[in-house]
This record gives C-alpha cells, sequence and structure tokens, in this order.
C-alpha cells in the first residue's frame, strides 16, 4: 500500500536504524518503563525501551525475557552509567561516607511525617557504582538486546563490542558540548534531551537545545527530541527543528502498563504545567519530579544535595518510605512539564496511536499548505 505524504514525511532514517514503523522511542524511564509498556509500544510500531537502571542483573535477565514474550518487533533497554560514581564500593561502604547529620536529618523527617521505613530496604535507589553498571551491562550484552541507551553518561566504552553483538546503541545528552562528545564515540542514535523533560534534565530548554545540538553532530549521527512533548504537535515540531524522531516518556506514564503506583498516576492526570519542579535532593543530580516538600526539609536544616550515588542513599530511605505508606502528597513521582496536557489513564497503544496519526494529519497539512503557495 502507497504511503501518502504524511506518513512519508514520519519516516526518518531512525526507522531504519531500529527496525520500527515510527521514529517514536519510548524513554527508559527507571522503573516505569516495564515489559508490559515497553511491548505495547515496540507492536504499535515504536521503539519500546526498558528503564532499568536500578536493576540487577538478575532482574535485568526477568525483564528481557518478559519482554520478548510479549513481543516480537525490536526494542530496547536504559540504564544510566554517570562519570562520576566510585569505581567499587559496598553500599555499607558507601553509607559510612555520608555525614550523619543527613541520617539524623532522615529520622527527623520520617518522624515529622510519620513515614515508615520503606519495604525495599535499599531505598528507591541502588548504590550507584561503576562496577555495578559493568555488571549490568555485561547481563544487557548476553541478552543480545536489539537497542542500548544510556539514559546518563557516555558509552563509549561499551560500543565496540555492542555494534559487534549487532545491538544498536543511543546516547542521551543535555548539551552541545556532550553531544558532540558522544556522537563522536560512535552511538547511532543521538536524544537530545532539554529542561522540559521529566527525570534527569537538562538547563537548557528543549526548543533552544535541538536545533544547537542538530548542528553540532550534523552529518555524524541522527538526533532524535526529548523533553516537552506529549502529542503529535510535539514531534512536528522537533522535526521542523531538524530532530529525527522522538523520546517520549511522561505521556506514557498514565497508562495502565507503567510500572508506577496508582496514585502516582492519579496525581499525574491531577498536575498542570506549573506541578513540577527540578531537585538534586532526589539522586545528587537534577531532576525533575511533581512538587513535594520533602527535598525543602533538607535545605531547611542546611544540608546541601549530596552528589550521586550518596544523595539516593539517603533520598530513598524518605521518598521509598512515603511510597510504602501511599503518601503520594510526599512522593507523586517524576514527570516533565507536559504533565499538564494529560488528563485521563489510556492504553499506551492508544495514546501512541493519537500522536502518530496527528502527526501524520500535520505534515498532511503542511504538504497541502504548500502546494498551494506554489
Amino acid at each position: 500500500m502507497a504511503q501518502n505524504v504524511g506518513e512519508r514525511l514520519l519516516h526518518t532514517e531512525i526507522c531504519d536504524i531500529f527496525d520500527i514503523r515510527y521514529p517514536i522511542m519510548l524513554a527508559g524511564m527507571g522503573g516505569a518503563s516495564c515489559p508490559k509498556l515497553v511491548a505495547a509500544i515496540s507492536n504499535a510500531g515504536g521503539l519500546g525501551v526498558l528503564g532499568a537502571a536500578g536493576c540487577s542483573p538478575d532482574e535485568i535477565d526477568a525483564w528481557i525475557r518478559e519482554t520478548r514474550s510479549l513481543t516480537s518487533q525490536p526494542f530496547g533497554i536504559d540504564t544510566l552509567l554517570p562519570a562520576r560514581v566510585p569505581e567499587h564500593a559496598p553500599e555499607e561502604g558507601l553509607r559510612s561516607a555520608i555525614p550523619e547529620a543527613y541520617w539524623k536529618a532522615v529520622e527527623e523527617i520520617r518522624r515529622e511525617y510519620n513515614l515508615p521505613e520503606p519495604k525495599d530496604e535499599r531505598g528507591s535507589l541502588p548504590a550507584f557504582t561503576h562496577d555495578f553498571f559493568d555488571k549490568q551491562i555485561e547481563a544487557i550484552m548476553d541478552n543480545n538486546v536489539p537497542v542500548y541507551a544510556a539514559g546518563l553518561g557516555n558509552p563509549a566504552k561499551y560500543i565496540p563490542e555492542f555494534h559487534r553483538r549487532g545491538t544498536k546503541v543511543i546516547g542521551v545528552v543535555g548539551n552541545v558540548k556532550n553531544a558532540r562528545r558522544v556522537a563522536d564515540s560512535g552511538v547511532d542514535v543521538l536524544i537530545a534531551q532539554g529542561h522540559d523533560a521529566g527525570g534527569h534534565n537538562s538547563r537548557i530548554g528543549t526548543l533552544a537545545l535541538i536545533p544547537q545540538g542538530v548542528d553540532a553532530v550534523a552529518g555524524k549521527v541522527p538526533v532524535a527530541a526529548a523533553g516537552g512533548i506529549g502529542d503529535g504537535r510535539g514531534v512536528v515540531a522537533t522535526m521542523m527543528l531538524g530532530a529525527r524522531g522522538a523520546w517520549i516518556g511522561t505521556r506514557f506514564l498514565a497508562t495502565p502498563e507503567a510500572c508506577i503506583p496508582e496514585g502516582q498516576k492519579q496525581a499525574i492526570v491531577a498536575a498542570t504545567e506549573e506541578d513540577t519542579m527540578v531537585s538534586r535532593y532526589l539522586t545528587g543530580k537534577p531532576v525533575r519530579m511533581l512538587k513535594t516538600d520533602l527535598p525543602s526539609e533538607f535545605e531547611k536544616r542546611g544540608l546541601e544535595p549530596l552528589p550521586m550515588p550518596l544523595m539516593g542513599l539517603v533520598s530513598g530511605s524518605l521518598f521509598g518510605g512515603a511510597v510504602s505508606a501511599q503518601r503520594f502528597d510526599l512522593n507523586p513521582g517524576l514527570g516533565g512539564q507536559v504533565i499538564g496536557m494529560i488528563h485521563d489513564i489510556r492504553p499506551p497503544a492508544e495514546v501512541f496511536e493519537g500522536i502518530v496519526n496527528q502527526a501524520i494529519a500535520l505534515f498532511e497539512q503542511i504538504a497541502a499548505q504548500i502546494a498551494v503557495a506554489q
């Protein structure tokens, strides 16, 4: 069947690189982008990406097996690779490096808000070290996943082996300097993620970052856009700026398949575009989340954010306790500024189809207007 002009314009080299129908990718949101959600996006014609930042090698194995049982289409897996973390250290050793004032603050805040200790005594984040990352990567390589995405950091040292095994590699960046550096490492696709995005993000707004990132790596690697994209209008707008696809996260959180608590999904639906904040008190790096009072409790005590991974060990106890207590006013989760566009919980395939159809219709409209002008 012949494609119409809208479908042709929506088909880019990213589709060919990943062997997908549409250049729309599910962001690998840690813990939230789990097998059912990933399979739904891949089956709809996009690229589903597992959010495995906090997963152990055994959990990675299990998630990959489950995803393969749900889809025969290409999919990916995302982990974090921040450079400035210890090479190797047991969690007990990392905890001992945290000043006592932070643990005292945790106990005070827990009592003040009547929060239990989290059900997972590890908290919401594992002890991130290079040894932990290497073991994750080994598990991913052993499973020959079609696509690997580094949601934070440069995957350069792993790329030759990934490519030898036939795995495509995505790098996520937030500024021009890192766009050049990661593009030179040999990634297959670059994601330029702006300040609008949920989770770890950039200091630069999406609309400013995309054209500058595209120009910086022109001729080396295709760039997809991330941050503030929640419908077909966002896909088309960023493609007009030079992006060749979109990496979308927040919009897919309000779906039955997303692996976040129901209370967090309801908080997303109820939120407006002004109901997010950026804080370093969750992981040690800037993270956009829904507004919560917990970070300000550290600030009121004069405690600066610790670097990753130390801050995650501290905050995990509180944020994990809030989830255990169903206190979604205190831990409403991560989300981007596009959150104000989300008004209901819908199946991910339906959301994906709506994005695609709107993008195609807009391209058709633009093409018609050009034809009339000529």
